[in-house]
């Protein structure tokens, strides 16, 4: 157990960001947005995963949080767009009036996603620190709790692969045992199916020189016969001239 829970602790430091990079993750900053050909101000926030990764979870957590679905997707991939928009939706922990929701999600690394959240009541009107201090920093903190619930998932995510990767290892382990273990036993009777071909070549090879002793004596025996054979015919050949 305590093999299996150091195997996962450095699978995730090899996954997890480095220090420096940590302290800047699922920290939410004041920012702005170039978004319609004007500045807006924006809740910036980096997270753990890939843009697909991110957006969807965004999508996803507004729909349980708040009851709010985004557009943007498009249709089977076509018209799909760089910014998530929910237009006209209510969001009480910002404002008790309607709003417009906005998030942009971008790479700046093959790992680390930024999400940029900013909004409005319509679209003159956007949140900023200094127009609507209130509503912005609402805002920014539904960023904030956002952040929190995407590093809670992202870490159960990086702990649940590097549990498939460890029971891929230990299976990979009991294949490589049982492989090996079926490799030595093979061996094992190779091995005694060689000694017991060598005691039966030891055999062979004695009987063969008994044989060969014997061959010997039997070719003698065999003249010996022959001969006796041929006086005992000659001997019956005398008593019938007789």
């Amino acid at each position: 157990m305590q093999k299996k829970v150091l195997f996962l602790i450095a699978l995730l430091v090899a996954v997890l960001p480095s220090r420096h990079t940590s302290a800047q993750m699922y920290e939410v900053r004041q920012s702005s947005i170039n978004y319609e050909k004007q500045e807006r101000s924006a809740a910036k926030v980096l997270v753990d995963g890939t843009p697909e990764w991110t957006r969807a979870f965004w999508q996803t957590w507004l729909k349980d949080t708040y009851n709010i679905k985004t557009k943007g997707n498009g249709t089977l991939g076509m018209g799909r767009r760089d910014v998530l928009a929910a237009r006209q939706v209510p969001a009480s922990s910002v404002s008790g009036k309607l709003i417009d929701l906005y998030a942009m999600v971008t790479a700046p690394s093959d790992s680390v996603t930024e999400l940029s959240v900013f909004g409005g009541y319509d679209d003159k009107t956007y949140f900023s620190p200094d127009n609507t201090p209130t509503e912005f920093a609402a805002m920014r903190n539904m960023a904030q709790s956002f952040a929190a619930a995407a590093r809670l998932k992202a870490y159960r995510e990086q702990i649940e692969a590097a549990e498939k990767e460890l029971r891929e290892t230990e299976k990979e382990k009991d294949r490589l045992e049982k492989e090996r273990a079926s490799l030595a036993k093979n061996t094992e009777n190779n091995l005694e199916k060689i000694e017991s071909l060598k005691k039966q070549n030891i055999e062979n090879k004695l009987k063969a020189s008994q044989d060969s002793a014997q061959l010997v004596v039997n070719a003698q025996q065999l003249d010996l016969r022959k001969a006796r054979l041929q006086r005992r015919k000659d001997r019956l050949s005398t008593l019938d001239r007789k």
